[in-house]
Parts: C-alpha cells; structure tokens; sequence
C-alpha cells in the first residue's frame, strides 16, 4: 500500500516536469504578413515617401479647412494697403489690390487639389479603358487605338489644353478637362505593357477555362494585377497637373484672374520682380512644396509595389 501511493505521488510530480519540455520543443509561430502589408512596410521604411505624404496630408487639410485658417478674406481689395511687406496683420504681405497674399495662397491650394486629383482621375479611367481593351484583345484593336494615342502624344500637353479651353471658356472644369484629354495616352500605354505578360498567366488561362467571359476576366484577374505602375504614375502626375494648371492660369487660359490661385498670384507678380519678390517667392514655394510632396509619394508606391523588390 505504501509502495502504490509512493508510485503515485512520484507519477503525479512528473507530469508537470514534462509539460515545460514539452513547451521548450513546441515549434515558434510564423507571423503571417499579407502582401499590402509588405507594400505598407516598404513605404513606410522609405523615409522620402512618409515625408511626401507629410506634405500631401498638409495640402488636403489645408484645402478642407480654408476658411477655418485663412486670416482674412482672399478676396477683399483695400486699395490703401497695396503692397504691403510682411508684418503681423499680413503675414505675408499684400498684392497690388491689397489682397492678403496669406489667404490666397491658402484658398488656392483647393484649385490645385481639385485639378490635379480630378484631371489625374480622369485621365486614368479613360487610359485604363482604353490600355485594356488594346493589351487584352491586341492585334487590330491595339493597333487601332495605339495609333489613336499617338495622336494625342504629337501634341504637347499645354498646347492642347489651351485649344480646349479656348473653345469652352476659362474655368475649374474646362481645365480638368483639358489636362485630362492630354494626360490619358501614357497611362494607357502603361497599362497595356503590364497586361501583354499578364495576359499569359496562367490564372487567366485558368479563368476562360471555367467559362468566364471577357469582362470579369480584364477587371477580376487582369486590371489588378497589371494597375501598379498606373497607380505610381497617377500619383507622380497629379503634381504635374497642378503644374500644369497654375501655368495655364499664369498664361491668362486658366481660371479667371479674380479667382485666388498660385498661377494667377506669379501673374499678379511679374510686373514686380525685383521689387516686390514676396509676390512671387511664397506661391512659388506653394507649387514646389506640392509637387516635392507627390513626387516623394509616387517614388514610394513605385518602389513598393515593384514585385522585383520585394
């Protein structure tokens, strides 16, 4: 009996010098990291592209909250405080109709928002459309459309967005449009070269096999797979398009002068060069902090999305 419970007591204390072996040998659990995981990583890690769309951000807030941080209204004259150096009520001084420079710079960061996302868009949708159909059914269809593209490539991109704006009229919309009709040539060629290899894959080869019909498999298996250097590039061009406007706008073909916007501002300034260098220095820096912050983020999603880095 003494032997039995002995036997038992040294049992029931061996079992728990087992369980810590047991945990010693138990294999380590693998984090599973996703693929926009590893594209956030990446991006993350690169200093540059947090710094850009620092700058991004700063831009958006600052568009969606104008009138909340302008200190006075953009488009009040007092034509006795005319050029008006930097000082505590004008931060950054007055233009020639007395206009606070502070106020406009601010407001006219909701012109560069509202063209550039909106004439990148657009741009992108018809290129999408159109590198699409032209990479996925090739032969005539490619050549056809192509060639269309190439039309639109002979024209510098100014040039033709003033043609455009001359036959509808200055304004916001006529210059989204304009910038787009010129800007969706490239993203289409883009797309087409990533679908050529694509559309070889395997899984597409699978997918017509089952049955799938010709528009689930270009926008379920093959727009996603070949949209990642359209997505660095409309990111890249939207700086370009708020270039591009604030230069239509300088030219006297963008929006109307009285509208608070960077090219109408370096307009306003011309006359004052070396006189009045606040006038043009602070929209200036504007438009390069802007478009620094865009290209830093397209830089990012390039080198994130690129398969052969990762």
């Amino acid at each position: 009996m003494t032997e039995l419970t002995k036997s038992t007591a040294d049992a029931g204390t061996a079992e728990p010098a087992a369980a810590p072996a047991k945990a010693a040998n138990a294999e380590p659990a693998i984090a599973r990291v996703t693929q926009w995981g590893e594209i956030r990583h990446r991006f993350v890690a690169n200093k540059l592209a947090v710094f850009g769309l620092i700058l991004v951000l700063a831009l958006f807030a600052t568009a969606l909250f104008a009138p909340l941080i302008a200190p006075h209204d953009p488009y009040h004259q007092d034509l006795t405080n005319t050029l008006q150096d930097p000082s505590g009520d004008h931060l950054l001084g007055t233009d020639a109709l007395g206009r606070d420079q502070l106020s406009r710079i601010i407001y006219g960061s909701r012109i560069a928002v509202e063209v550039g996302l909106a004439s990148i868009f657009l741009a992108c949708a018809i290129g999408i459309v159109i590198g699409a159909l032209a990479g996925y059914f090739g032969k005539a269809t490619d050549s056809v459309l192509m060639r269309i593209a190439d039309v639109f490539f002979a024209f510098p991109l100014i040039i033709g967005a003033i043609v455009i704006i001359m036959a509808m009229g200055r304004g916001v919309l006529p210059v989204i449009i304009s910038l787009a009709v010129f800007s969706w040539p490239t993203v289409s060629r883009l797309l087409r070269s990533s679908i050529l290899s694509v559309r070889e894959a395997d899984y597409v080869h699978a997918a017509r096999a089952l049955g799938a019909g010709t528009s689930r498999i270009i926008i379920r298996h093959i727009i996603p797979n070949s949209i990642a250097a359209v997505m660095a590039y409309a990111a890249f061009s939207v700086g370009g398009a708020i270039v591009a406007e604030a230069s239509l706008s300088f030219l006297g073909v963008g929006v109307s002068p009285e509208v608070p916007e960077w090219g109408n501002m370096l307009a306003g300034a011309k006359d004052f060069l070396g006189v009045k260098d606040f006038l043009w220095v602070y929209p200036s820096i504007a438009i390069v902090l802007t478009v620094l912050g865009f290209v830093f983020v397209g830089d990012g999603l390039r080198d994130a999305l690129d398969p052969k880095l990762r």
